[in-house]
Order: structure tokens, then C-alpha cells, then sequence
């Protein structure tokens, strides 16, 4: 079948997922997380082959840290299907009941969207995540991974498509894509997919929303920031900065510029330079800080570089209107934070930093749907249409309105025989 008939046969599933109970969703969610648990040894396998190809490839070491998928990932992704599991069903939620006239109620309802088309970077965690949330929205997904990843994902979507028939679920439910060349015809497909999620970098998502018809929802370059104040507490500081750059360094929300307050420098920078040095992060920073601090020179081009590498650049600025200047500029309004104890200076900062996410006095490495409590993800939306931030649930939801009649008839009101008295009820 070619990926235009499965498509196809996924259309005209989708209302059939979307009409799946809600047990049956979270009983595939179960089975794939026992079904993961008991293969591990496959799982393993197949990754340390695919390990083995990207040394032989000289595949660039953060994408080599993506693709790893050790214990703790498994570990990790488990426990984000069994948090998943728990969560409160959102599909055919009722959002609005309205009376419009005596006999005649509208009511609002959340339904899903339906085929998920996403094509997602060398993370075979991704995989399971997206998986695992478009079957909890009940929605269908075609899914299309990295191909440093092939042999991980392959196993992986095996047992989890498995899992999923064993639950009741639709045929079409899952479709993976495995070659590249497909990518191409899953654009052309604007016929049966509501949706595609791309996540990749800057280039990538510009070509996919370059070339389909099919409404597009992402994000591409991470470029995050941390704003020092100059009324901040050293002890907060550190640690945040430290944690945002090495804790996950090759993620899109890993912090890659640090802006300083002018009169917080000669405060911050003797200790975060000696932590920089014992993390073995290389510092690339404007002049009044290069000199002092011996570091690289930053250039333009640091400020608009997303290094997924133990690098960052830094700054300083004459007040914070510059360095919200600087994000809204330079950043990719992914998510920023300010290490400030002015409680007015965080709430401004907040209000004028046009980003998914606004933080303060904490790492930027929290953007991440399963630490807000979405269970997963299937990415980071910096767009403002429809969904923003770190899309769980609610953001692979839409709605539909239903409206009960009897024998109603426009004419009745545009003559004004009739009239509405629009009225909420519970």
C-alpha cells in the first residue's frame, strides 16, 4: 500500500479512533508500556546498531546524544505513558452549552483533529511520545523518524502498533514512514492529513511548510536565553545557568546566550566563569566581558547560532529593555528566562518577551511537555495559532459545535417573529 492509500484508509478511520473509548485509549497506553518493558533486549539491539552506523558515518556528537536510547530513556518514557494513561480524557469534552432560544442549544465540544502527520528528528524517545499521545487524543499519526534512528524506531513502532490492535484500536490507527523519499508524497496527502508536526532544524521546517498544503504547526532553531538583573541572587544563578546549558545540552531548550546586567557582571562572572571552566563550557562573549574574563570574542553570528554543544555566548546590556530587545530579535521565541529577586522586573520581563515560554529564576530545560504535566509531547509550538509551548493534549485537540433543534428556521428571526435570548447553562 502506498502512502497515499494509507492515508487515505487513515481518513477514513480517523472517526473511528476518535470515536474509541476512552478505556480502550489508555489500555493500549498500558500495553505498550509492559510491551517496551519486556523487550528491552530487542530495543537495546537494534540502538547499539544504530549507534554503531552513526560512528561509522561520523554523525555529529549531539545528534549521537539524541539517538541514544539507554535505560534511563526507557525508564523515562514508561513513566510518561503510565502518567499519560492517568491523565483526564479530553476527547468530546463538553466546552460551552448555550441556549440560544426555547428548544434550540448549542454546545461547544473538543474532538481531535485526525490524521497527525509528524516528522521528527533522530530521537527514537519521540517516537514513543508522539505515539503514545496521538492514541490518548485519539487521533490517527503517520510517523516518519531520523534515519540515524531506522532500526530503533522500526522495533520500537512494532510493539507499539502491536499493543495498540491488541487494545481494539482501528487498523489505521499507526502508519510509519521509513523511507526518505516519502516525505515528499506525506506532503502531497492534503486530501486525508489534517496536520503536519515537523522537528528539525530551521531549514528543515521552512521546506515542509514551503512545500505542502497541509497546515503546518512547529518549531525549528532553539535559541533560548537567560537575562542576569542586576538584582539577582548568586546562589539561584548558577545553578540555573549551569543546569539550562549541560543538563541535556544537545536539546532545543538548552540555553545558548546568557545576557548580563551591566552593574551584575563583576558580581557574576569570578564564579560562573570558574563553573564554566569545571563543566568545560566554552564562553564566547562581547568585549567588556572577553577582556576581562579572557574568553572567545562573540561575532553576530553567535547571537543567531543554536549550538547544541557545550558553547554559549553572553553579553551585557544597559538595562532590561535591551536584553528583552536582544531575545525578541535574535531568539527563536522558543524559552527565556530572568535570574531577578525585583518581583516587577520579572512580570515585565514576562509580559514583553514574545516567547512560548517566560521563566524566572529557574532553567529553561522545564520547557518540556511531560514536566508540565502533559505526560509527553510531540513538540514545541513557537508559533501562536492553535497551540503554543510544549503541545500535549490539549494542542492535538479542536472542536466542533453541536446545535439541537426543533424544526427551528432562520426566518423566524431574520423576520422577527423570534428572537434570541442567549443564555449559558451549566
Amino acid at each position: 500500500m502506498t502512502v497515499q492509500e494509507k492515508a487515505a484508509a487513515m481518513k477514513l478511520d480517523s472517526p473511528k479512533m476518535a470515536a474509541m473509548s476512552a478505556d480502550a485509549r489508555n489500555s493500549a497506553l498500558f500495553k505498550i508500556k509492559d510491551a517496551l518493558l519486556s523487550h528491552q533486549k530487542e530495543i537495546f539491539e537494534a540502538n547499539a546498531q544504530d549507534l554503531e552506523n552513526a560512528t561509522k558515518n561520523n554523525v555529529p556528537e549531539a545528534v549521537v546524544k539524541r539517538l541514544k536510547f539507554s535505560e534511563q530513556k526507557l525508564l523515562d518514557v514508561t513513566k510518561g505513558l503510565e502518567n499519560l494513561a492517568t491523565l483526564p480524557d479530553k476527547v468530546y469534552e463538553t466546552q460551552l452549552v448555550r441556549e440560544l432560544d426555547k428548544g434550540l442549544t448549542l454546545v461547544k465540544e473538543s474532538c481531535p483533529i485526525g490524521v497527525i502527520g509528524v516528522i521528527f528528528e533522530a530521537r527514537p524517545d519521540a517516537l514513543v511520545q508522539i505515539a503514545s499521545l496521538c492514541i490518548k487524543s485519539g487521533n490517527c499519526a503517520i510517523l516518519k523518524g531520523g534515519s540515524e534512528t531506522k532500526h530503533t524506531n522500526k522495533v520500537l513502532f512494532d510493539f507499539i502498533y502491536d499493543a495498540a490492535l491488541q487494545s481494539g484500536l482501528p487498523k489505521n490507527c499507526l502508519f510509519q514512514v521509513e523511507q526518505r523519499d516519502d516525505i515528499a508524497t506525506l506532503l502531497a496527502c492534503h486530501e486525508s492529513v489534517d496536520l503536519i508536526i515537523p522537528r528539525g532544524s530551521n531549514a528543515f521546517v521552512q521546506y515542509i511548510m514551503n512545500n505542502t498544503k497541509i497546515p503546518v504547526m512547529g518549531h525549528a532553531d532553539g535559541i533560548c536565553h537567560i537575562y542576569v538583573d542586576k538584582t539577582f541572587d548568586i546562589r539561584k544563578a548558577i545553578p540555573v545557568i549551569i543546569d539550562a546549558k549541560i543538563q541535556y545540552t544537545a536539546a532545543c531548550n538548552a540555553v545558548e546566550t546568557l545576557l548580563i546586567h551591566k552593574d551584575a557582571l563583576d558580581a557574576l562572572m569570578p564564579q560562573l566563569k570558574e563553573a564554566f571552566q569545571k563543566h568545560k563550557i566554552e564562553l564566547r562573549a562581547t568585549r567588556e566581558i572577553a577582556e576581562r574574563y579572557d574568553s572567545m570574542p562573540a561575532t553576530e553570528e553567535d547571537f543567531a547560532t543554536e549550538y547544541l554543544d557545550l558553547i554559549i555566548s553572553a553579553k551585557t546590556v544597559e538595562n532590561i529593555d535591551e536584553a528583552i530587545n536582544h531575545i525578541n530579535r535574535y531568539g527563536s521565541h522558543h524559552t527565556d528566562c530572568i535570574i531577578t529577586e525585583d518581583k516587577d522586573m520579572a512580570e515585565y520581563f514576562m509580559k514583553m518577551v514574545d516567547s512560548a515560554g517566560v521563566y524566572q529564576n529557574c532553567s529553561t530545560r522545564f520547557a518540556d511537555g511531560f514536566r508540565y504535566g502533559f505526560g509527553a509531547e510531540v513538540g514545541i509550538s513557537t508559533g501562536k495559532i492553535h497551540a503554543r509551548g510544549p503541545v500535549g493534549l490539549d494542542g492535538l485537540m479542536t472542536y466542533k459545535y453541536k446545535l439541537f433543534g426543533s424544526g427551528h428556521i432562520v426566518e423566524d428571526y431574520a423576520s422577527g417573529q423570534k428572537e434570541f435570548h442567549f443564555q449559558d447553562l451549566s
